[in-house]
């Protein structure tokens, strides 16, 4: 096996992220085209796609990041350090905004949150020994987690699951699988955890509510999160989480299942060879998600099995047809947008997500305020909230259209950030 990179698997990193900014930044949540939007409940949009592919495109990596299989004591650090930084800075977000200080405010508090983030950012993707790594990693952990339980008020509810932790906990599983199990073994476990979790969630009665059901709120894994994270989950649905701790295990499958295809795609066989077995792997799936999909729904808040093998599918048909674009027909031209992106994919994810939260922290005179109307139009709005109505809405008739623009705009304007990074050789890895 080579640690070269794969740049076909670049490229679809770099789409799924891109796709992800698009989705999780609209200019307004109420003005979102149906295929940007999540399925309401059963069922599966483009937008449904980005948190498997991002998990089987992790999993995939990993045959190229660890290429010789050799367990040891350093490399088993690095693993849990990996997975504790990553399981930080998705635990971060959650903080954010639930950061106070002296009693400060507007500005003032902003600047100390700003603060913080950079602290922490440094912490978490600094390019330290391994040692400082190791203290780093579990010190921020162990501060976030003694805040989550304190008495502060303020940390009492902050959300602890989330997509990075979700993101961490598989890396970990997925990485010690495939340097302690052989192919067969690791086959073996994903399709185990696939049939545990469907006869969990449709086989065992949920305490409180009945016979076992898949609806909201009322499942078993929303039962688990409620019982052993009460108060720490989704603020939009307080009692379950989407990314909660039954749900977590087909999510392992789904890392499972692209280190499978990595080491495919990192052995010595032909890339002719490779890209047919890839087909049939993809399209193998996908039937497989679809027939299961009639007794278990295809589910992504409940991450279910069919779920899981649907969007496997999708994935290593996709990753199939880059591949034989890239690396069998040599066509590598139109790749260096993704690939800025693909290089460098956890920066963007992080502050991604800290830049709307600093946009709609920064207030300003609201130009629609009406002094005789005070409960219905604010004083001062965000300053994302202003840019997207007052300088954008005004120039399109359709407001899903304005929308769509402030994504697009939050795509170019990364795509510069990182376009610099690329040409610095500046690449933040956890």
């Amino acid at each position: 096996m080579t640690k070269e990179r794969l740049i076909s698997l670049d490229v679809f990193r770099g789409f799924t992220i891109i796709l992800m900014t698009i989705v999780n930044n609209p200019g307004s949540w109420a003005h979102i085209y149906p295929p940007l939007e999540h399925a309401e409940w059963n069922g599966c949009t483009p937008t449904d796609l980005v948190f498997p592919f991002f998990v089987f495109i992790m999993g995939t990596a990993i045959p190229f990041a660890i290429p010789n299989k050799q367990f040891d004591s350093a490399i088993f650090n690095k693993i849990v350090v990996r997975s504790i930084r990553i399981f930080c800075l998705g635990l971060f977000l959650n903080y954010f905004g639930k950061i106070e200080l002296l009693g400060l405010e507007g500005i003032s508090l902003l600047i100390i949150r700003v603060i913080i983030t950079v602290i922490v950012g440094v912490a978490l993707l600094g390019n330290f020994s391994p040692k400082i790594k190791t203290y780093l990693a579990f010190g921020v952990l162990a501060t976030l987690l003694i805040l989550a339980f304190s008495p502060i008020e303020n940390f009492q509810n902050v959300r602890i699951p989330g997509v990075l932790q979700r993101i961490g906990i598989v890396y970990f599983f997925s990485s010690l699988l495939f340097l302690k199990t052989n192919l067969k073994t690791q086959i073996g476990i994903a399709a185990s955890l696939l049939l545990i979790y469907w006869f969990l969630m449709t086989c065992i009665p949920v305490p409180g509510f009945g016979e076992a059901n898949l609806e909201k709120g009322t499942n078993l894994a929303a039962w688990l999160d409620n019982y052993i994270l009460n108060g720490h989950l989704w603020i939009f649905s307080k009692t379950w989480d989407p990314e909660g701790i039954l749900s977590t295990l087909p999510a392992i499958a789904t890392g499972i299942i692209g280190m499978l295809i990595g080491q495919l795609l990192n052995s010595y066989t032909t890339k002719i060879e490779i890209a047919k077995k890839l087909v049939v792997a993809g399209i193998s799936l996908l039937v497989l998600g679809t027939i299961w999909n009639l007794v278990f729904p295809i589910n992504k808040s409940l991450w279910t099995s069919s779920y899981v093998l649907y969007t496997a599918g999708l994935a290593i048909l996709i990753l199939t047809l880059l591949y034989y674009i890239i690396e069998i027909a040599d066509y590598k031209k139109w790749t260096k947008l993704f690939l800025i992106w693909g290089v460098n994919p956890m920066i963007v994810f992080f502050l991604s997500g800290i830049l709307p939260r600093v946009l709609s922290s920064i207030k300003v005179a609201n130009p629609a305020y009406v002094l005789g109307n005070l409960e219905e139009i604010p004083e001062q709005i965000g300053v994302q909230e202003y840019l997207n109505k007052f300088c954008i809405l005004p120039y399109f008739d359709d407001p899903k259209v304005a929308s769509l623009m402030w994504a697009l705009l939050n795509v170019a304007f990364w795509s510069v950030v990182l376009w610099y990074f690329y040409k610095k050789k500046l690449f933040f890895k956890v």
